[in-house]
């Protein structure tokens, strides 16, 4: 990455997990090596001992250091304080780019940096939705309120980044079509994140690795794997690897359909450990945007099972087998017991790890975003910002 102007750079989003966390600290590692000045703004009552330890990774590379206040996931009478503190922290941290991700993280970048620029304080603020907002539908009163507030703050958006075709497309439908900048950037991973790693030789059959909530799907999962022992006519083991506000529910429906003794639960770890447990990996979502666990399994050369949503099949191919309708367990149990009894089944489906690795490397993403960065504050590069008057 070339050197250029250094830069004062702070991210904010709300919860320290998942997806969107493992973005930032992406960008965080790509970006302060380059030689710019990096921090973190994210919610203070979520996350727990696994996230503590992502922070302590990144730890060295935030020189504008970890910010911590509590973000709500709903909106509340409450945001009014934490916006007034969320300006208060920034403003000392002097940043000359905002980046949002997430909703709650792009409303108070938004908000933040547009109060700066109504001081005459130059800062790009940049907007990456990460699915979130674009999740919900037009037809519902919820929807149509989140969906209107995400074109409102385009007045106070300097930049839109999508992480995948399917999101850009999901924007311009539901929202509007861009009266901002906009750029497409993949996400991507690490250089270490494709290297194979062996399955132990107590591998289970599946995994499951996520948060365990609805919206991902490990409800499916189950249901899928008892159908899929049922057309194998054989027991099976898996294994579900996460955390989640419905993780209790889950166990119960495993024990009452006598399911509790062949899938097991553990908590959330670092997915270089989960992946050695299994070779196949499900993702059954019903909603995503662009999910790091499958660049991630594909880069450590894992069989992948995912639901046909979002930016996955931009990865896996959009023919691809090993794709699934959302919502549809007996469609993934088909796939699943596919996979278990089809010789030479992920040679022929899985995409080449040369070919995810051109297009979905986090040194390309961070190289782009930065451009982006650059584009917006350096009038050297002809796209100075005007100065809010």
């Amino acid at each position: 990455m070339a050197k250029q102007q250094p830069l004062r750079i702070l991210h904010c989003f709300r919860s320290p997990v998942g997806g969107i966390f493992r973005h930032v600290r992406d960008l965080v590692e790509e970006h302060s090596k380059a030689g710019h000045e990096i921090g973190i703004l994210c919610d203070s009552s979520t996350g727990g001992e696994y996230e503590d330890s992502l922070f302590d990774d990144i730890r060295p590379y935030l020189s504008l250091g970890l910010t911590r206040v509590p973000i709500r996931r709903s909106i509340s009478p409450s945001d009014i304080a934490t916006m007034w503190d969320t300006y208060k922290k920034i403003k000392s941290l002097r940043p000359d780019v905002l980046h949002g991700h997430g909703a709650k993280g792009g409303v108070l970048a938004r908000l933040a940096g547009s109060a700066l620029r109504v001081n005459r304080y130059r800062v790009a603020r940049l907007y990456t939705a990460h699915g979130g907002s674009l999740h919900y539908s037009r037809s519902s009163l919820s929807g149509q309120f989140v969906l209107r507030m995400e074109r409102l703050q385009e007045y106070f958006t300097d930049a839109l980044v999508f992480i995948c075709e399917y999101e850009r497309d999901t924007y311009a439908r539901k929202v509007g079509r861009p009266r901002t900048k906009t750029r497409l950037i993949y996400n991507g991973i690490g250089e270490r994140d494709f290297e194979p790693i062996p399955t132990r030789s107590d591998a289970v059959h599946f995994i499951y690795v996520g948060m365990l909530r609805d919206l991902k799907g490990p409800d499916l999962f189950v249901d899928a794997f008892a159908k899929t022992e049922r057309l194998l006519g054989r027991p099976l083991s898996a294994l579900m690897i996460g955390d989640g506000p419905d993780r209790d529910r889950y166990r119960e429906m495993m024990v009452e359909r006598g399911l509790g003794k062949r899938i097991g639960m553990l908590p959330a770890m670092r997915v270089h450990e989960a992946f050695s447990m299994a070779q196949n990996l499900v993702v059954p979502s019903r909603a995503e945007a662009m999910p790091y666990i499958v660049l991630e399994g594909l880069g450590a050369g894992k069989t992948i099972i995912a639901s046909r949503v979002g930016g996955i099949p931009e990865v896996l191919g959009a023919d691809s087998a090993a794709l699934v309708e959302p919502g549809n367990s007996d469609d993934l149990a088909r796939v699943m017991a596919e996979t278990l009894s089809t010789p030479g089944w992920h040679a022929r489906t899985m995409p080449k790890p040369e070919a995810v690795k051109a297009v979905f490397s986090s040194a390309v993403m961070a190289r782009d975003v930065l451009k982006l960065y650059h584009e917006l504050v350096n009038p050297a590069a002809g796209q100075a910002m005007p100065v809010a008057s």
